[in-house]
């Protein structure tokens, strides 16, 4: 049961943000710090990718850990009631991440995603974003 009235669990899920989340927020900072620069969220590309660098044909998703379904997580503890409610949600979006990733990678994207427990290891992080981007960039 949950231990929320419908009020206020309403109220909490409305302030469930789809983008400048608190991990995206850190990730662009990082990534802008790194020297880098980025667009966001473009329309024109499969999912509106988190951070887009046109130049480089490549795109970085930030996913949170509970809304992802991010196997292997200790991050997030998966609902314990209304399981027929949030299980098809939550495969839903982990479906559609995978349809996401594959049709970027199919018109030539490279695509890293970075998951919301990864933040806490941000030398490794940077290091992990360097790799994928490769050198080239402006200050560092």
């Amino acid at each position: 049961m949950d231990p929320l009235s419908r009020a206020e669990r309403s109220e909490r899920m409305g302030r469930v943000r789809a983008k400048d989340t608190k991990p995206e927020m850190t990730v662009r900072r990082l990534v802008h710090g790194m020297g880098y620069r980025y667009r966001l969220h473009s329309k024109k590309l499969p999912g509106k990718p988190d951070l887009v660098f046109s130049s480089r044909r490549k795109v970085i998703l930030v996913h949170g850990c509970f809304w992802h379904l991010h196997e292997n997580c200790n991050h997030y503890k998966f609902p314990q009631s209304r399981l027929d409610f949030w299980r098809p949600k939550l495969e839903a979006n982990r479906k559609r991440d995978e349809d996401v990733r594959r049709r970027l990678q199919g018109a030539g994207w490279g695509v890293m995603v970075i998951w919301e427990c990864e933040l806490r290891d941000r030398g490794g992080l940077a290091r992990a974003i360097e790799d994928f981007l490769g050198g080239g960039h402006g200050v560092h």
